[in-house]
């Protein structure tokens, strides 16, 4: 599939059977009146899809889908397409200065209100780079039809985007609860049961207390739960104190007293701050649909919930090379940090896992929210101690669900997070279901560029500092030490990388060298892998046979998009032979133009 864009609209030339897209039925009469036609093609799991479309007056070829204009090259004799912009060059951003490059990314959740193309492009064209799919919400085939229209988006803006499944994790709630649910009281004793009832309203004792009887998705811990221990639903909007336990097996039952009332319903989440859950897997039964759905239609990240210790990743890591195999089963595996256990296994987290996620919602929920903000730092630092990319998460623009302006407490907290030195800043429900999806993107990403060019005094005019970087003996790490300092003595315009697998972009990110980094590739897949970098930008290119040939594309690709001008000094990492996995071995300094000139 070749893609480009015009003032009007974005075009889309299908040629052949190329891609995933096969015109069934493109009616040549399009002359005086909009004529309808339709177009199939095979999904991700190779489900039959099809499309309607209204195929536009006396332009012969051309239909009108998703708010996008396709062109069809199949089955319109002498239809002529016209050239791309830059012939051999395929996905493009649609940024068109250096500056406009994004260091921070940008990550949307999907759901109702943004599932469609029209509104997936119009997200990406305000500066999402990474969609994220919550397993939590939804089926197979509604992510199978989520994952399908972010690609189309994708491929109608030019840009590499990367797609984040979030598995749902072993979260505990509450059991079938009757009605409208209970509304309960300080005082009022709560019994929760091993075995499955669905709890109703209870009339008071003669000691004026009222006791209600509700089960929980995990009975395990009633004997896992002590006494004194807090025990917190729906957020924590909902607190009891465990008092005593009776019984065993399948009469066992926790007796608890409500600390703070408020409303309950069916499936609301429980949250055990004070207990050392050992009997609850890292992944259910659900996360390893979720997960063999995602191998099979090739998802870029899987984040993996309610990680406590290193053994949760390392778990979620066998089930994919167990599903996919060595090879394709390296799926990049992001940890949530959300339960206070994992903090006390940060660093060996860190290490086994392949980026992190700062999930500020159930943290704030299970430990004092003044200490929050401290353990974001320190996740943080973690991460980028080890090489790691980092996210954070979690009621960013909380108020722009309703709103369609931020307080500024949440602008803060955005660039906060940017300073503080996150990879990327996720929405979730502000994007999901919010009202102004469009505008709160528009925000994030005002406030990320309006950040950029300060980052660089946030760090003290110093690269940050990564051991995996400084300590690591790949070749790779030492050359990314090498451009660090090349870059700040030649006040380079940017660093361009052949970065066939998506390594030499990694360790460049962490160098945090203040300028873009230019990830050059033939492999779609690693390029999308690329997206939750700082400061890396995407770009497909087709192989150059060489080192110098490399050279002829940068300089084409820079001033057409007008990342430099003639003249300009940029930093190549590339290796000999260019395109080899593992190879990377040479730096050249290069003058934006020197290889035109030579050529001619």
């Amino acid at each position: 599939m070749i893609v480009y864009r015009s003032d009007i609209a974005s075009h889309v030339v299908l040629e052949g059977e190329c891609g995933q897209w096969r015109p069934v039925h493109c009616p040549n009469n399009a002359s005086q009146v909009s004529v309808p036609g339709t177009i199939s093609w095979r999904s991700g799991q190779n489900r039959e899809r099809e499309q309607s479309v209204w195929l536009v007056p006396n332009v012969p070829g051309t239909a009108l889908w998703g708010g996008a204009m396709v062109i069809f090259s199949v089955g319109w004799p002498g239809f002529d397409p016209p050239d791309p912009p830059m012939p051999g060059i395929g996905y493009n951003p649609p940024v068109d200065k250096r500056d406009d490059i994004p260091f921070a990314k940008v990550i949307a959740t999907v759901g109702p209100a943004t599932r469609e193309v029209e509104m997936l492009t119009r997200l990406i064209d305000e500066g999402v780079r990474v969609f994220r799919i919550n397993f939590s919400h939804g089926n197979l085939d509604q992510f199978d039809q989520t994952l399908e229209n972010i690609r189309a988006a994708a491929a109608a803006q030019r840009c590499s985007i990367g797609v984040l499944g979030d598995l749902s994790g072993p979260k505990i709630r509450l059991g079938r609860i009757a009605g409208d649910g209970l509304e309960l009281h300080p005082g009022d004793r709560i019994e929760l049961l091993a075995r499955s009832i669905e709890a109703a309203d209870a009339a008071p004792d003669f000691d004026g207390i009222r006791t209600f009887r509700i089960s929980t998705n995990y009975p395990k811990m009633i004997g896992e739960v002590e006494p004194g221990h807090r025990l917190l639903i729906d957020d924590g909007n909902v607190r009891l104190l465990a008092v005593e336990r009776h019984g065993n097996g399948p009469s066992a039952r926790l007796a608890c007293r409500v600390t703070t009332g408020g409303h309950i319903t069916t499936a609301k989440g429980l949250n055990l701050p004070d207990t050392q859950l050992q009997g609850l897997s890292a992944m259910t039964d659900w996360d390893r649909q979720c997960l063999a759905w995602a191998m099979e239609v090739e998802l870029d990240y899987l984040a993996l919930s309610f990680v406590r210790r290193a053994e949760d990743v390392l778990e979620l890591k066998r089930e994919l090379v167990r599903h996919a195999g060595e090879q394709r089963g390296r799926t990049p595996v992001i940890a949530k940090i959300e339960k206070p256990q994992a903090l006390g296994e940060l660093t060996r987290i860190t290490e086994v896992a392949d980026g992190i996620m700062v999930a500020r919602g159930d943290l704030g929920v299970e430990m004092d929210l003044a200490e929050v903000p401290v353990a974001q730092k320190r996740i943080i630092a973690a991460a980028h101690d080890l090489g790691k990319p980092v996210i954070v998460a979690t009621q960013m623009l909380q108020s722009m669900i309703e709103n369609a302006h931020p307080t500024r407490a949440e602008v803060s907290d955005v660039a906060n997070a940017i300073f503080d030195g996150a990879d990327a800043v996720m929405l979730s429900g502000e994007t999901a279901i919010g009202h102004y999806p469009v505008q709160t993107v528009q925000m994030m990403s005002r406030i990320a560029r309006t950040t950029q060019p300060h980052l660089s005094g946030a760090l003290g005019g110093q690269p940050l500092r990564s051991s995996f970087i400084h300590e690591s003996r790949y070749r790779t790490a030492a050359l990314a030490r090498g451009v660090s300092a090349i870059v700040r003595e030649l006040g380079a315009k940017m660093v361009v990388t052949w970065s066939q697998l998506g390594g030499s972009a990694r360790y460049l990110s962490k160098s945090r060298l203040m300028v873009p980094v230019i990830a050059a590739s033939s492999n779609p897949a690693a390029l999308r892998r690329t997206t939750l970098l700082f400061a890396v930008q995407p770009v497909e290119l087709p192989q150059p046979t060489n080192v110098d040939a490399f050279l002829e594309q940068v300089d084409e690709l820079v001033i057409a998009r007008g990342w430099a001008g003639q003249g300009d000094p940029i930093v190549i990492l590339a290796g000999d032979p260019i395109g080899t996995p593992g190879v990377t071995n040479r730096i050249h300094i290069h003058y934006v133009g020197d290889a035109c000139r030579i050529r001619r």
